[in-house]
C-alpha cells in the first residue's frame, strides 16, 4: 500500500512571470490595471520580477519609482534604494511615504556595486534585539534566506541605471570603446535575476533614453546595452501626454491673475510585459507637491464612458467642476474606495468585450 506524503503538493508553474499572490500598486489604478488587470482583480506589479521604467527627462520616472518604493514600505517590506544620480532628498521621499532612515540607501558609482549589494542582501534582519538565537543560527547556515524572507515584499530600486559607470571608465584611460558598461550589465543581470525570482524581491530601475543611431528600429533606446530589455519582465515607457501635457493653475493676487505650472499629464505605455498582455496605455496626472493624482484620473475615466455632464461615484452626483469633485471624494474615505472599485468594474466590463470567442486551435 502506497504511503501518503504529508508534504504539500508542488506549486503549479505560473502562466506568466511574477507572483500575483503578492502585488504592489504603482499609485495609479489605471496603470495597475494596464499591467495585470486581466490576471488579478485590480492589477498591480507582481513580485519576483525585474521592472524597467524609461523615458525622457521630466516624464515622471522618479515619481513612479518612488510611489512603488513607498508602497513596499507601507506593506512592511524593506527597501534597498540605489541613487547613483545622488538626487533623492528626504523632503521628496516623505511625499511618497518613504523613510530614508530605515531603508538601505546608497550612492553607487559602478554597475557591479549595485548587483553585488543585491546578492549579499538579507532584508529579513531587523535589529539584533529582535533576533532569536535559533533564527541567528538559521541565518548562519542559510545566509541568503534571512528571517522569514517571504512573509513580506522587499523591494530594490535604482534611479537611474544610466548614471552608473564602470571601473574602466573611472580610470585615467577610460572606456575607449564604450562597451564595458553593456558587458557588465549582461554579466551582473545573468547572475542576479534568478536571486530576484527565488527570493520574491521586486526590483524596479529607472533609465534614461538616447537617440538610436541605427537607421532601423526604435528612434529612442535606453543606454547600457540590450541586457536590461531582455531580462526585464516588465518595461514601462513614460512620456508626456500629447494633449495638455502641463497642468496650470491661475490665482488672483492684488487684482492680477498669476499663472503657474503645478503638474504634468503623462502617459505610461506597457512597452514589454511577461506579466500579462503588453502594449496598453494608462494616463497619469502628476502634481509636483502631491505625486500621482489617482482620484483625478479615476473621476475622468468614469466620466469619459458616461453621458453624465457631472462627475459622479456610483449613483452619488458630485459636481461639474473637477476640483470640487476631488474635494468631495477626499472628505469621505468610503467614496475613495467606491471610486476605485467602480473604475475596476468599468475597466473589466470594457476588457470583456475584447475576449476571443474562438475555439482553441487544434495542435
Amino acid at each position: 500500500m502506497k504511503k501518503r506524503s504529508n508534504s504539500p503538493p508542488p506549486k503549479p508553474k505560473a502562466e506568466y512571470d511574477g507572483d500575483t499572490g503578492k502585488v504592489i500598486s504603482t499609485g495609479s489604478t489605471l496603470l495597475d490595471l494596464a499591467i495585470s488587470g486581466g490576471r488579478i482583480r485590480g492589477g498591480g506589479i507582481p513580485v519576483g520580477i525585474l521592472v524597467e521604467i524609461f523615458g525622457p527627462s521630466g516624464s515622471g520616472k522618479t515619481v513612479l519609482l518612488s510611489e512603488i518604493a513607498g508602497a513596499v514600505q507601507r506593506q512592511g517590506g524593506q527597501v534597498m534604494f540605489h541613487d547613483p544620480e545622488a538626487r533623492l532628498n528626504k523632503q521628496f521621499s516623505r511625499m511618497f511615504g518613504l523613510d530614508t532612515d530605515t531603508m538601505d540607501y546608497s550612492r553607487p558609482d559602478t554597475v557591479p556595486e549595485v548587483f553585488t549589494a543585491i546578492r549579499n542582501w538579507s532584508p529579513g534582519w531587523t535589529s539584533i534585539k529582535d533576533v532569536k538565537v535559533e533564527d541567528m543560527i538559521k541565518q548562519i547556515k542559510e545566509p541568503r534566506k534571512g528571517i522569514n524572507p517571504h512573509t513580506k515584499i522587499h523591494g530594490i530600486f535604482a534611479d537611474s541605471l544610466a548614471a552608473l559607470s564602470t571601473d574602466m571608465e573611472m580610470d585615467k584611460e577610460g572606456d575607449k570603446m564604450g562597451m564595458r558598461r553593456a558587458k557588465e550589465f549582461s554579466e551582473e543581470l545573468r547572475k542576479t535575476c534568478r536571486i530576484i525570482t527565488r527570493e520574491n524581491y521586486l526590483m524596479v530601475c529607472s533609465n534614461q533614453v538616447r537617440q538610436n543611431i541605427e537607421p532601423h528600429g526604435q528612434k529612442l533606446k535606453s543606454p547600457g546595452g540590450e541586457a536590461m530589455s531582455f531580462y526585464s519582465s516588465l518595461r514601462l515607457n513614460t512620456n508626456f501626454a500629447t494633449r495638455i501635457p502641463k497642468i496650470k493653475q491661475v490665482v488672483s493676487h492684488k487684482d492680477r491673475d498669476v499663472e503657474r505650472v503645478i503638474g504634468v499629464n503623462i502617459e505610461v505605455y506597457v512597452f514589454k510585459s511577461s506579466v500579462w498582455s503588453p502594449y496598453r496605455t494608462a494616463p497619469l496626472t502628476i502634481l509636483f507637491d502631491y505625486g500621482i493624482d489617482d482620484i483625478r484620473q479615476n473621476l475622468q475615466f468614469i466620466k469619459q464612458y458616461s453621458k453624465n455632464p457631472w462627475y459622479a461615484v456610483k449613483s452619488k452626483k458630485l459636481d461639474q467642476s473637477m476640483e470640487k469633485s476631488i474635494a468631495l471624494v477626499e472628505t469621505d474615505e468610503s467614496l475613495v474606495i467606491e471610486l476605485h472599485n467602480e473604475v475596476i468594474d468599468l475597466w473589466e466590463d470594457i476588457e470583456s468585450k475584447f475576449k476571443s470567442n474562438r475555439k482553441p486551435k487544434q495542435r
